[in-house]
């Protein structure tokens, strides 16, 4: 019996670990597999994406939903500084120099993904000059559950 017991455990232990394994870093798998995807001033489906209407897209899949606007979701959630960022908050940029007009979520390693109006869905460093000159602000609309969902831990 406590053979069986022990493997048993053993097995659940093995079975959980491997599906937190293969969905490691969701959110990175998620925006992966949409890179390229065109430019489309007030996108927001597969078929092509503007900046707030890709965040919308990529916050629906973990049940959070947005404003549509850059500048309205600039305003959702807690501020968090830029040297707290963490997967999953979101950053906003001032690029049309009145306010805040673009919107990308960072997924770690000094990276964000975005809907860039040249490139499509497509992944920026932070510390590219166009974006670090024109950075305003991030947010976090996430909490730690939503925050280990989009990370792949559970």
């Amino acid at each position: 019996m406590k053979k069986l017991i022990i493997s048993i455990f053993g097995a659940a232990v093995l079975f959980t670990s491997g599906a937190a394994s293969t969905e490691a870093s969701s959110i990175n798998t998620v925006v992966n597999n949409m890179t390229g995807i065109p430019y489309k001033w007030g996108g927001t489906t597969l078929a092509g994406f503007d900046c707030s209407g890709f965040m919308r897209y990529i916050f629906q899949k973990y049940s959070i939903e947005l404003p549509r606007t850059s500048q309205q979701q600039a305003k959702a959630g807690t501020p968090v500084s830029k040297a707290n960022l963490r997967t999953g908050d979101m950053v906003f940029f001032n690029t049309s120099g009145s306010g805040i007009s673009h919107t990308g979520v960072y997924i770690g390693g000094g990276q964000f993904a975005h809907a860039s109006s040249s490139k499509g869905v497509s992944i920026t460093k932070m510390s590219n000059p166009y974006f670090s000159d024109r950075y305003v602000t991030a947010r976090r609309v996430t909490g730690q559950f939503m925050y280990n969902k989009m990370l792949g831990k559970i």
